[in-house]
């Protein structure tokens, strides 16, 4: 754990001072999403889910930016500290949006990452005010103003947002061959392309090129 050593121009972590009655400023970008965790504790047990101990930090998930994943959680079992890990991404910047994922990441926390978002996860999520394809599942109607007044008492999110390129992923047509008598496929690795279409097994005929052959 890392220790701040507050200033005179520097509030303490874990201590967070504010110019407004019930309105938290906090320096730290952690202390701000552990905040957070613990202000939605009372949320997961009014529905009867018991919300472990969580470090809570900002990083990339394992699959980086390319897959547009904004969280991941991490099970016990992979830490050695026995403790889920979250990650929010460093793109996320507004706090409804970060407490909206961090809900959606202590959901996988309360199963431990044991069913992914299977019906177990749907179940629980359901139940919290998570709505959509379980994959990307985020605060319905009812939970929104719920995000929405935490998010007011924790004050500003202390991080500066971070601006990552996206790849676009091309998809391209891979080549193929075909027979025109009795439609059979087969894929061609591009080290066989040179070679051209195959011969049908079945009517002993020259099969057709489909696909982008000479982009592949």
């Amino acid at each position: 754990m890392t220790t701040h050593t507050p200033t005179q121009q520097t509030p303490r972590a874990n201590a967070p001072s504010s110019d407004q009655p019930g309105i938290a400023h906090y320096s730290l970008r952690e202390a701000w999403l552990l905040a957070g965790v613990e202000l939605l504790r009372p949320l997961f047990t009014s529905k009867r889910h018991i919300l472990p101990d969580c470090q809570v930090s900002v990083g990339f998930a394992s699959t980086g930016n390319r897959a547009g994943h904004i969280g991941q959680c991490w099970s016990t079992g992979s830490s050695d500290a026995q403790v889920n890990q979250i990650f929010i991404s460093p793109a996320l910047v507004d706090p409804v949006a970060v407490l909206d994922t961090l809900v959606h990441e202590l959901v996988h926390a309360v199963d431990d990452c044991k069913h992914k978002h299977g019906k177990e996860f749907k179940k629980i999520a359901l139940s919290l005010g998570l709505k959509g394809p379980m994959r990307s599942a985020g605060a319905g109607a009812d939970l929104l103003p719920k995000l929405l007044a935490l998010a007011q008492q924790l004050g500003p999110y202390p991080h500066a947002q971070l601006h990552v390129p996206s790849k676009r992923l091309v998809i391209r047509n891979r080549p193929r061959a075909q027979c025109k008598t009795c439609g059979y496929q087969v894929p061609m690795l591009k080290k066989f392309l040179a070679f051209g279409p195959p011969i049908c097994p079945q009517d002993k005929v020259e099969m057709e090129a489909i696909g982008n052959w000479d982009e592949f």
